[in-house]
């Protein structure tokens, strides 16, 4: 039975995948995962433009829409709360109805946000009803879950950084695309122009529904694992993946979310002078999500995420420096630096998550197919939970910028908080994937053993 082999549920179902096996890998394995992988990021950049739709839409709304900056930091805190809360659902739907059947739905979905906001964008539209419609936007957030969990099962373990880094970047990308269309539809037509902008999405997303319908597969060896999920729920290496994913990618979608904000209610910014900006760095970001992945296959996750957090402490330090200095200049440098380092972090850290799993099953002695088995189920299982959770770090960013403004008329105690979250993601990722175990106390007179590398210092 080949890889192509499509014996039930309507023809589109693979029933024998073996990445692992480098034959059945470069025979056919590796033709068919690029192509899902391609249409995968088509989805899933599409749901990330209208996951952060409101993060544009905002420049658009003037005073005459009546919402204070506070209370569009917390539409874009509705959109993240209900992405990322969603994300666990779409993770694990992927192995209920296969990961080409949800692809198809979960881009269909898209369009239910982007029609309704195609109706209520205008000016006398109440509050409420922005917040309804900001629900709505949160289903695009999800599509990332869903999305990386199928692709993680499609790629051998060797290839998974590099292959999830690309899969991620593209998705991530689409934040950056929706701001820098709209960036041209405020040049072009104006700010009082809002649905052109969503004009444009629609068909994009239907040409996603039936490009996932036409060239995607599902894996019939994907199943849910209620034990695997039981599992990871109590690993304690799912909590902590998930504290440093909130340092990663939560930074990456909340400042994507806020930093036009940003830059019109504390550096007094036009929309369109800040929609000339907030692009750059999400762009860079996702761009390089990849090289993060790429750096962590060859140097070990754990090292490059260690050093990246201390590189992101050092830039979120340049911010509020710029912050309490109100130096234009100096904020938008340390903030793209950080937007790049965000990307860097949140390749090696999904590349951390099946390194952990399978260091598991070698502590636990078990090798070849056995061990391959264990470490899927578990990263499978635990970066659905991951995924979500992480995303929460959007929230949290545009809840305390909200507070901060209600407050100070600035971000910068904000920022100052963020820094110190930096500084104890450094702590915790040296402290549980580099520390190297002292010696254990020896006799006198008995040469000293050597100290033990940790167990997870490679993943």
């Amino acid at each position: 039975m080949t890889a192509a082999t499509t014996a039930h549920k309507g023809g589109r179902w693979i029933e024998r995948w073996d990445p692992e096996n480098e034959q059945f890998w470069e025979a056919e394995g590796k033709h068919i995962a690029k192509r899902n992988l391609i249409f995968s990021v088509m989805s899933e950049h599409i749901g990330f433009s209208v996951w952060s739709m409101f993060s544009v839409l905002a420049l658009f709304m003037g005073p005459e829409y009546g919402v204070d900056p506070a209370g569009k930091f917390f539409l874009v805190a509705v959109a993240s709360l209900v992405g990322a809360t969603l994300r666990v659902p779409y993770g694990f739907a992927v192995a209920r109805f296969g990961g080409r059947n949800w692809t198809i739905f979960s881009a269909a979905m898209l369009l239910v946000p982007t029609i309704a906001l195609l109706i209520v964008m205008e000016p006398g539209t109440s509050y409420s009803t922005f917040m309804l419609v900001a629900v709505l936007t949160g289903v695009g957030g999800a599509n990332f879950a869903s999305s990386m969990t199928n692709i993680n099962s499609f790629y051998p373990l060797r290839l998974k950084g590099w292959a999830l880094g690309m899969n991620a970047g593209g998705g991530n990308i689409g934040v950056a695309v929706v701001q820098l269309l709209g960036l041209l539809i405020i040049a072009i037509a104006g700010a009082a122009n809002p649905r052109v902008l969503l004009g444009v999405y629609i068909p994009l997303i239907i040409a996603a529904t039936v490009c996932s319908a036409l060239y995607m597969n599902n894996l019939g060896p994907v199943k849910n694992d209620g034990g695997a999920a039981r599992e990871a729920v109590k690993d304690r290496h799912t909590w902590i993946m998930s504290f440093l994913y909130i340092g990663t990618f939560g930074s990456f979608i909340g400042y994507s979310f806020a930093f036009g904000l940003v830059l019109t209610a504390q550096f007094g910014r036009t929309p369109l002078q800040a929609a000339s900006l907030t692009f750059i760095g999400p762009l860079l970001g996702s761009l390089i999500r990849p090289v993060g992945g790429k750096l962590a296959d060859r140097l070990g996750g754990a090292r490059v995420t260690l050093v990246n957090f201390a590189l992101m402490t050092a830039a979120v330090g340049v911010v509020v420096t710029a912050s309490f200095q109100a130096s234009l200049p100096l904020f938008i440098g340390g903030f793209i630096v950080l937007f790049v380092l965000t990307g860097i972090g949140n390749g090696s850290t999904y590349k951390m998550i099946p390194g952990i799993y399978r260091a598991k099953a070698t502590a636990k002695g078990l090798t070849g197919e056995a061990a391959d088995v264990y470490a899927r189920r578990l990263s499978g299982a635990s970066m659905s939970l991951i995924g979500a959770i992480g995303a929460f770090g959007g929230l949290g960013i545009n809840l305390a910028l909200r507070q901060s403004f209600l407050t100070s008329q600035s971000g910068t105690t904000a920022f100052v908080f963020f820094l110190g979250y930096y500084v104890v993601c450094s702590a915790v990722t040296w402290a549980v994937y580099l520390r190297r175990p002292a010696a254990a106390a020896e006799p006198a007179g008995h040469a000293e053993r050597p100290q033990r590398q940790p167990v997870y210092a490679e993943v």
